[in-house]
């Protein structure tokens, strides 16, 4: 076989084998979405037929207004973004702090405290779960609040202050995550920038907030990303602090629950007596109907911003 020829083929089945994995890994992928899609659509009767699997023989919308219905979809939504959104600007201002000053720290102690923050991202966030949970029931800011009134601390549960609280001094969420990558992203930064705007006359905040920064937009927006998501989708510290507040992914916790009770209650002919009667298939298709319907505005975001993410992981990790 001509050396030519020999090129042609290895090229060529190596076009097939990297495209049956790149196939292979998008259906691995898509493959949840896909089967919650063909849920939302899928009337109760199709569940027991053995013909339907990817195509339903009964479509209907019936399973997308009753979890509408059941999460309160709208206003629930509204507060996941707003927490959302806030968590992720708190978290961008102080981890990105952070991450310079211990980028440009020269200190002894600036490795101790570096090895700290790696700390937070190799902990699980349950093994400090229970001192946070009781910080918060009980906030006194050193013992400020009982020697003013002479009571027990602030009952921050229920409230949004123990994400602002955490947020704001870098201990929220994935924050020492954040710190670590803008940590390595201002690392290498020349440092020729900074020194022109000192002899310029700019400050340590101003050559912040106008040099740095502007420079380090495409952390900013991985960090931002990361944020967002990662917020919108815990329900860890919202099933924690905020149980008496409907938040999207504090509402999936009790998803199944909601739905049994909706069942039980609104279902025609339901009653205390049927309880043992409802059927869990459908429950179990009601609720990933509504976790359809809470990652839904995450797939629409991703859409429009999937070329700025790309491009902001790249060009971290090239800086990085």
């Amino acid at each position: 076989m001509a050396p030519a020829t020999w090129t042609k083929l290895k090229n060529a089945v190596w076009v097939v084998i990297r495209a049956v994995l790149l196939i292979g890994l998008v259906f691995v992928v898509l493959y949840p979405i896909l089967v919650k899609i063909v849920t939302m659509i899928k009337d109760k009767a199709d569940i027991y037929n053995p013909v339907v699997v990817w195509i339903p023989e009964n479509f209907t919308f019936s399973n997308i207004k009753i979890v509408y219905e059941i999460m309160n979809y709208w206003p629930t939504l509204l507060n996941t973004f707003t927490l959302s959104t806030v968590m992720m600007i708190l978290q961008l201002v102080s981890c990105a702090l952070a991450g310079y000053g211990f980028a440009k720290w020269q200190s002894k102690w600036a490795k101790l405290l570096f090895a700290g923050v790696i700390a937070t991202i190799l902990v699980p966030p349950q093994t400090i779960m229970v001192p946070l949970y009781l910080t918060f029931q009980n906030f006194d800011f050193f013992g400020s609040y009982q020697w003013i009134t002479g009571g027990d601390g602030l009952n921050l549960l229920n409230t949004y202050w123990p994400f602002i609280l955490t947020a704001l001094t870098g201990n929220a969420l994935k924050s020492g995550l954040y710190i670590y990558i803008f940590r390595q992203f201002f690392l290498n930064m020349p440092k020729d920038l900074e020194e022109a705007a000192f002899v310029d006359g700019a400050g340590m905040l101003k050559t912040f907030t106008h040099i740095i920064i502007p420079s380090a937009i495409p952390s900013i927006i991985t960090v931002s990303l990361f944020s967002f998501v990662w917020q919108w989708n815990d329900t860890f510290f919202t099933g924690n602090f905020l149980s008496g507040v409907k938040v999207l992914s504090n509402e999936l916790v009790a998803l199944p629950a909601n739905v049994n009770n909706y069942l039980l209650f609104s279902v025609p002919g339901a009653s205390l007596e049927t309880a043992t009667s409802i059927d869990p298939f459908y429950a179990s298709m009601l609720v990933d109907t509504g976790l359809m319907l809470s990652i839904l505005p995450l797939i629409i975001l991703y859409l429009f911003v999937q070329r700025y993410f790309v491009e902001s992981v790249e060009r971290t990790g090239i800086v990085g």
